[in-house]
């Protein structure tokens, strides 16, 4: 299941994900505060650490880069996918009851919120292509290159556990991955705790961005394509789409 959530601003981070994380969690309370509290709140009030069963991309029409915002002369467009029906519906619900978002003095008004079709997949070898960047690292959290010889086997890792989290069991075959057009991609992003720990205003990640090959169980395809591709996916990377 798919969600398009269009909002007009007239600026916009240029680390956005915090941004996008809040709203997400921002409408769920609004829906359902209980089932925000299951997903996200930990026992004693301590926070939920475990990965959630969504991805989410940024699209952002006409806009000027600046340092660290970007003017926005048109739109900015979320995409948010899981193959978690609950938590999209509550999602959903919650998001049409935001017209107005504000995060660090950030504005957005929503525009529109659709529902979007899920493209069909029904073979064992797929092309994708990213609609955020894929980020994979490897157990010493140094981030892995998608030419370098441990990426697939890391990829699997975290799909695997990906899996399991959302189905109750990991993957049905191993997966191979196969780089067509792909390209090295650093983000920025904005986060209080690295912050504090380091007095640096932004972590960068190195990811990769494009289109690839993934080839495995077709069931297993499906729930990849619902639910993203490798780490930090509920923190704006791993969304993909089937290309075709």
């Amino acid at each position: 299941m798919r969600l398009k959530c269009e909002y007009s601003t007239d600026k916009f981070p240029l680390a956005y994900q915090m941004l996008v994380v809040s709203l997400i969690k921002e409408a769920l309370m609004r829906s359902d505060e209980e089932y925000f509290s299951k997903i996200y709140n930990y026992k004693e009030g301590k926070t939920n650490k475990a990965t959630k069963n969504f991805c989410f991309s940024v699209f952002i029409k006409d806009y000027k880069k600046e340092v660290n915002i970007f003017t926005i002369y048109d739109r900015v467009i979320i995409n948010i996918s899981s193959g978690d029906y609950e938590f999209m519906i509550k999602l959903y619900n919650g998001l049409l009851k935001i017209k107005g978002f504000e995060y660090k003095g950030f504005i957005i008004n929503r525009i529109g919120i659709d529902l979007v079709k899920e493209k069909e997949i029904n073979k064992d070898n797929v092309e994708f292509t990213t609609l955020s960047p894929i980020y994979i690292k490897d157990k010493n959290n140094n981030s892995l290159d998608f030419n370098d010889k441990k990426f697939v086997k890391e990829l699997n890792y975290i799909v695997d556990k990906t899996l399991e989290n959302f189905r109750g069991y990991g993957l049905k075959k191993e997966l191979r991955f196969k780089p067509l057009y792909m390209k090295k991609r650093v983000v920025k992003e904005e986060i209080r705790k690295f912050t504090q720990n380091t007095n640096k205003s932004f972590y960068y990640v190195n990811s990769c961005v494009g289109r690839f090959v993934l080839e495995g169980d077709m069931i297993d395809l499906r729930d990849i394509y619902a639910l993203g591709l490798g780490f930090r996916r509920n923190q704006g990377f791993g969304m993909i789409e089937v290309v075709g």
